[in-house]
């Protein structure tokens, strides 16, 4: 039975994976590559840090949740995976199994390049992304992702964009706040969090996800990382005071629509929420097609 047809993500363990590969790390853990010996295909798993024994379950809610529609834009999670890893132990840990993207992540392609990707290809995953993020805001109830960065954004071979990680960072912040020396930003990269999350009484919502993509689309158009030569302390100060990236570098006359895109950037990353616009239809059509390009390349 092809695993795509299957009604919901099922559990799996050492034995249905084999040809164990490291392919990255970060706040949540490692990233391995392995071969599902039953599909016969490669696939991802994401190990999650900080298991507390009750982990396996809320990632099955979450990869229900997850699974709830289909979306291009969207990477497809095929389980959860709970047992040994190689060469690690007796220990028991559990992560997501999801497809794996030839490319890698959109943090990996900005690393190869020297500025900018080519303009065709920077509108298009411009476009892409907001079209990922208008799924999971639409659907009922809305799913945030809250932790929208170059690093989950994934690149398939063509470099078409599938996000990963969306909601994740809820369930994982709920634990890792619970567990010694994790910081704030292992549940959303400092540079990347909008003002509000640096309050105390933070409730995320779907303008947060807004400010985000705001900020990943001045990462994109310029190749660069946000405040980068900032440290993660000053940046938490900097930006409830209105610090933004600057826009000095992006000159708007080298392409048609990117001014009217980096007016967009500027109000996806205004200080008070209900200044943002909105994903639904607004976002994805205002990036779509910008200056004639994103089916060009």
């Amino acid at each position: 039975m092809d695993p795509k047809d299957c009604a919901s993500p099922g559990l799996m363990d050492e034995s249905s994976l084999d040809r164990w590969e490291v392919i990255g790390s970060g706040g949540f853990g490692q990233v391995f590559k392995a071969r599902h010996v039953h599909w016969v295909w490669d696939v991802a798993i994401k190990i999650l840090h900080y298991d507390n024994g009750s982990n396996a379950n809320a990632l099955l809610r979450e990869a229900e949740l997850m699974r709830r529609g289909e979306s291009p834009y969207v990477v497809r999670v095929s389980g959860v995976f709970k047992g040994r890893l190689p060469k690690g132990g007796p220990s028991v840990h559990v992560g997501l199994v999801m497809d794996y993207m030839e490319q890698g992540t959109l943090a990996d392609l900005q690393g190869t390049m020297c500025g900018p990707p080519p303009w065709p290809l920077a509108f298009r995953l411009t476009h892409q992304v907001a079209l990922g993020m208008n799924f999971l805001h639409t659907l009922s109830p809305p799913l945030l992702h809250l932790d929208l960065k170059p690093n989950n954004v994934l690149l398939d071979s063509s470099l078409n964009v599938k996000l990963t990680d969306f909601g994740l960072a809820r369930s994982y912040h709920s634990v890792s706040r619970k567990s010694k020396g994790v910081s704030m930003e292992e549940g959303g990269t400092a540079c990347y969090m909008p003002p509000e999350a640096f309050s105390i009484f933070y409730k995320p919502t779907c303008a947060s996800d807004m400010y985000s993509y705001g900020i990943l689309l001045w990462s994109i158009l310029t190749g660069e990382k946000p405040f980068s030569n900032a440290f993660s302390s000053l940046v938490r100060l900097r930006i409830p005071e209105g610090d933004r990236p600057s826009l000095d570098e992006i000159n708007t006359g080298q392409a048609e629509g990117l001014g009217a895109l980096v007016k967009m950037m500027c109000q996806c990353w205004a200080t008070e929420p209900q200044r943002r616009p909105s994903f639904l239809g607004r976002t994805a059509s205002a990036t779509k097609g910008v200056g004639g390009f994103t089916s060009q390349y």
